[in-house]
């Protein structure tokens, strides 16, 4: 007969890995609605330090810029010392660099956005890694629910940032938002994370057959040009919005609600798709509809069809990177590990540099609708792409 204390430890365990993961579902709440506020925050931003379009795209340059500093770093933080350090660190920097967004300066407020940057970079992957190392097989049902709590974290961003431009309080905003994040990080950092879940499974290394540098080169140039083209049209969604139309208020902000409401509501039905068609035909899809709503929402002159543009690009856009890891897993086998590292680098790299090269284009013309022709384009490379890769005859 097993003992009292032998029954209740699992037990205990399985209390104590619940709350730790309710925690960094929270966590990725507030994660998603720090990284995404600055863009609904740009008009008033530009209007307080006399902007241009090519500068007010380096809050999305600096942040992803050093978002990939910090998720080079997490890796041998979390083989030395555990998850715990890297995910507190990351919420803790979140907190301090957010609460100090709206500085007096344009230089410090880059700063600011530079120090959060550098906390997602340890947060983003640490949580993932925990979610997937502690759920076993039950880590994709765990990694979609926490990814779709930064999905929430990401439509609440534009409301709220509405609210607080609208009522003259984004500093509060700023501070409330801030202070949750570094508490959160307080709070878990007197958790006991436990041991990951032990698997005795690993990845196939047959498949390592089915692909060769050159699938390597052609799925490095989807990460980049997805994750950059997705960043570039939430970032200038709501200045995009306040110029394209008139507007009785600032509801112009509520754009990027629209396209990342898109996105959640994809990946939702996305898992039931994929269970009747081909992935590379769901692929094609999406970036179909992904193109079509980008045009919409670019050529748009009313604030109803703005915001379907934004939602249908963001439904569109919503089964795509699914898909992109899961071809990185198959053709890839044992390797994908490896491999991994310079795709999720480079979708760090299109995060930095797209959303910046739309705010140049749309100086050096002095048009923002110019300017987002950058996501329609990103949508014909990936369509060629993706063609050449031929993923329903390549299995």
């Amino acid at each position: 007969m097993m003992s009292s204390k032998t029954q209740i430890q699992p037990v205990q365990e399985n209390s104590s890995r619940a709350l730790i993961f309710w925690l960094l579902c929270f966590g990725f709440v507030i994660n998603g609605l720090i990284i995404n506020f600055v863009g609904p925050l740009l008009p008033t931003f530009r209007a307080k330090w006399a902007l241009d379009d090519g500068r007010a795209g380096l809050f999305s340059t600096v942040q992803f810029t050093v978002s990939l500093v910090g998720v080079l770093l997490s890796s041998p933080l979390i083989t030395k010392k555990g998850f715990k350090p890297a995910i507190t660190f990351g919420l803790a920097l979140m907190g301090i660099g957010f609460a100090f967004l709206n500085a007096p300066t344009f230089a410090l407020a880059l700063v600011a956005s530079g120090v959060y940057g550098f906390g997602y970079g340890f947060v983003t992957p640490g949580t993932n890694l925990w979610v997937g190392e502690s759920y076993g097989e039950r880590r994709a049902s765990a990694l979609n629910l926490a990814n779709l709590a930064w999905g929430l974290g990401a439509i609440l961003s534009a409301p709220t940032a509405m609210y607080s431009i609208r009522t003259s309080s984004i500093n509060s905003a700023l501070y409330i938002s801030g202070a949750i994040s570094i508490l959160l990080a307080l709070y878990l950092a007197r958790q006991h994370f436990g041991k990951p879940h032990e698997e005795a499974a690993s990845l196939p290394s047959d498949n390592a057959k089915v692909a060769g540098n050159g699938v390597a080169i052609l799925l490095c140039i989807l990460f980049y040009v997805y994750v950059g083209t997705e960043v570039s049209t939430s970032y200038w969604a709501a200045t995009h919005a306040e110029r394209a139309a008139t507007w009785a208020t600032n509801t112009f902000t509520l754009a990027p609600m629209f396209f990342f409401g898109g996105l959640l509501g994809g990946r939702g039905a996305a898992a039931a798709i994929l269970l009747r068609l081909k992935e590379g035909t769901v692929a094609i899809g999406g970036l179909l509809i992904a193109a079509a709503g980008e045009l919409i929402f670019l050529t748009a002159h009313s604030p109803a069809l703005l915001f379907i543009g934004a939602f249908f690009a963001g439904l569109g856009f919503s089964s795509l990177y699914p898909i992109y890891v899961a071809w990185l897993t198959k053709w890839f086998g044992s390797r994908a590990r490896k491999v991994g590292g310079v795709m999720f680098a480079s979708a760090a790299i299109g995060s930095a540099t797209l959303p910046w090269l739309v705010g140049e284009i749309s100086r050096a013309t002095s048009s923002l609708r110019v300017g987002l022709i950058v996501p329609l384009v990103g949508c014909a490379i990936m369509l060629t792409i993706v063609a050449l890769l031929r993923p329903n005859a390549r299995g």
